[in-house]
């Protein structure tokens, strides 16, 4: 009778799936006793990771039923505070604030009858504090929901008391999303760039608009950028000043619960591209150096500040910081209703040096050596740990460029929790073979190498583009195969050049052989899934603020005379077949071919035949492929019909038999006609 391998509790419970990190289990239980010593501290002294994590209920602007304010501040290094705002004139006397033994500042304004807040909603409010030289400094409250930009007056935000009356406080309709993170398909998308308009889009024009796009795509999965409130609209959203506030560019908090709401209504689930990794150095409008002090929230000195992004870094050893985090976390799940997150710049967090200069090998020393943050490493799993327990079906992704063994294994086996991880290597393959390699030269075992080289057991996103790719000073993908053809050319009425051609195939052949092969996740950067054009420049002085390219040409789809139909149309395609046969669930593709000279990959995966010929310009009939299923097959897909812009050289009624003969180490195979840059799926 086989014994059943009882589960370490010391943090080694990751060398049952991965026994090649047994020479580092010292490493794996320190981490770990690390991890149990921050949670046991909680336990003991905040009532549990669950109740811990509400802080967003207790600090802060808090109302309570009489309409009377509650207001709480961490800022242990001001001697005195008075909250101040348009409610009492910007007094400075009003509302003083008294001080705990732990440097909670508090104060609580009655209400001006029963059941009438005091503080009028939507109005400006600010803490003031003095320090102990004396000098008085005004600061927005670091919990706050609401702030408010008026560019033709200052580019400094304001702090808002948002306090709608009850009436208009959104209601949700729909809760949670309940789809496992199985077979996710991940539309990734910025609510201010997506429209063709050349201002910021709103929430309301999203879920309007965008949202109808993305289900008859057959995405099951937003993931929203730029949510948390950034000053500097150009950072994209990574420079987060205020983190319990959506930003009030696109339009107002309950205008953001509704489109959440809507896109549940859908059956799609939201994720959050949450930013722990760094905060926005902004003074007045952020929350660096809210009690005067350069090491509240983050590491004083030069441990705080990020060279490269220019930036300033937690100190997640903090007990308050990791009340901030974990907070931060429960709130955009709890108020906001997202499903779970996109962790940034998680290579940044689990190192000392950030990433920055260092080139990972993928020797497992990299990993669990000196040069780990073992604090912030309990941070995520403290993070992963907390929101699987209080969320069933939470989903959680690291973008972590350095592939950290681990990263996708549950805390209780001593791995740090996270749901996916991002395959980072497979969007910069492409660039670099669209590049510097002409397709004659393109290496069939690279691509099949670098799209399949992922950690058994942990699985991965993996994408042919996103956000970081269409950027400026690099271009989108449509943007490297066809180029200024596009301005000329992406007409049905004008001439099909070699270019255009070369480029819709390969396009379609690009995408799809990284959403079958590349991971157990998809996921595609809105606009791409049409090739969409040039490259993405957010408005700035350099560019005269232009919104030329902070927008998402969705007109250039909806032209029925322009070619990027054809693209679109096979995006819905592989999209709603995935959902059919649910290749993303299914175990990793068995590779029978990788012919260099052919320019031919062939795999199987969730019981179909996908059959990639990139050669330039041989097409094969007669191409023996093998099979490990018998019977009769037709075809599934072929990227080659007109529909998808494609030549219409492959039958769609074809039938074709196995023979009963080992074939590239299958036991049948079967023959085949592989046009030129197409990709042909068959199925029994």
């Amino acid at each position: 009778m086989s014994q059943v391998q009882q589960m370490p509790t010391d943090g080694t419970g990751v060398l049952l799936s991965d026994p090649w990190l047994e020479p580092f289990s010292p490493a794996l239980r320190k981490r770990y006793a690390a991890y149990k010593k921050q949670l046991d501290e909680i336990e003991a002294h905040e009532g549990g990771l669950a109740h811990f994590s509400e802080g967003y209920k207790s600090m802060g602007l808090q109302v309570d039923e009489n309409g009377g304010v509650r207001y709480r501040e961490w800022a242990p290094n001001a001697t005195q505070a008075r909250l101040i705002g348009e409610f009492n004139n910007w007094s400075h006397t009003a509302n003083p604030m008294t001080k705990s033994p732990y440097g909670v500042l508090e104060c609580y304004v009655p209400p001006k009858s029963p059941g009438v807040c005091a503080i009028p909603h939507d109005s400006m409010i600010k803490i003031s504090m003095t320090l102990p030289s004396g000098d008085s400094i005004d600061r927005i409250p670091v919990w706050i929901s609401r702030v408010t930009q008026d560019l033709s007056i200052s580019p400094i935000y304001e702090g808002r008391f948002w306090n709608p009356p009850r009436e208009q406080v959104y209601q949700f309709k729909h809760g949670h999303s309940t789809r496992s993170s199985e077979g996710l398909k991940i539309y990734e998308a910025h609510i201010g760039i997506s429209s063709p308009n050349m201002r910021v889009t709103t929430y309301k024009e999203f879920e309007e608009d965008v949202l109808p796009r993305i289900k008859k795509l057959g995405y099951n999965c937003i993931q929203m950028m730029a949510v948390m409130e950034h000053a500097y609209y150009a950072s994209f959203g990574y420079q987060v000043t205020n983190f319990f506030a959506a930003s009030s560019r696109y339009g107002t908090p309950e205008e953001l619960k509704s489109l959440i709401d809507k896109a549940h209504e859908m059956g799609l689930t939201v994720l959050l591209d949450v930013v722990h990794s760094h905060a926005c150095k902004n003074i007045l409008d952020g929350i660096n150096e809210f009690d005067g002090t350069d090491h509240l929230y983050f590491h004083g000195g030069a441990k705080g500040k990020h060279e490269l992004w220019d930036s300033r870094l937690f100190n997640y050893g903090h007990h308050e910081v990791l009340r901030f985090l974990l907070s931060n976390l429960r709130y955009w799940m709890d108020v906001y209703m997202f499903d779970g997150f996109r962790f940034d710049g998680v290579t940044s967090m689990m190192y000392t040096h950030h990433g920055i200069g260092t080139g990972f090998s993928g020797g497992y020393h990299e990993y669990f050596g000196d040069s780990v943050d073992l604090e912030a490493m309990v941070y995520l799993m403290l993070a992963n740990q907390m929101l699987h327990e209080i969320y069933p079906n939470v989903i959680t992704i690291a973008e972590d460029v350095s592939g950290m063994p681990t990263l996708g294994r549950p805390v209780y086996e001593g791995g740090v929790g996270f749901d996916y991880r991002l395959s980072m290597a497979v969007p910069d393959m492409w660039i670099k073979m669209l590049k510097e390699l002409s397709d004659d030269q393109w290496d069939m075992g690279n691509v099949v190498h670098t799209l399949t080289n992922r950690r058994h057991l942990e699985k991965s996103v993996s994408y042919a583009e996103s956000h970081d790719q269409a950027l400026v000073g690099d271009k989108t993908l449509a943007f490297w195969l066809m180029d200024k053809e596009m301005y000329d050319y992406m007409s049905d009425l004008s001439p099909l050049t070699p270019v255009i051609d070369r480029g819709i195939a390969l396009h379609k052949m690009i995408r799809f052989i990284v959403h079958t092969l590349g991971g157990e996740a998809y996921l595609n950067f809105e606009g791409n899934e049409f090739g969409h054009p040039e490259w993405m420049d957010f408005p700035r002085e350099g560019n005269g603020n232009s919104f030329a390219h902070a927008r998402r040409q969705f007109n250039l789809v909806d032209d029925n005379l322009l070619r990027y139909k054809y693209l679109n149309e096979f995006d819905v395609a592989m999209n709603w077949l995935e959902d059919k046969y649910k290749w993303l669930s299914a175990p990793q593709a068995y590779v029978s071919l990788k012919n260099e000279n052919d320019k031919v990959i062939v795999f199987e995966r969730a019981g179909l035949l996908f059959i990639f010929n990139f050669h330039p310009s041989q097409s094969f009939a007669d191409y023996r492929v093998g099979v490990e299923t018998p019977g009769e097959y037709k075809v599934i897909l072929s990227s080659d019909e007109k529909k998808f812009g494609g030549h219409e050289r492959i039958d769609l009624n074809g039938r074709y038999f196995t023979t009963p003969m080992e074939w590239n180490g299958r036991k049948n195979w079967i023959q085949v006609y592989t046009p030129a840059r197409t990709v042909l799926v068959l199925g029994l």
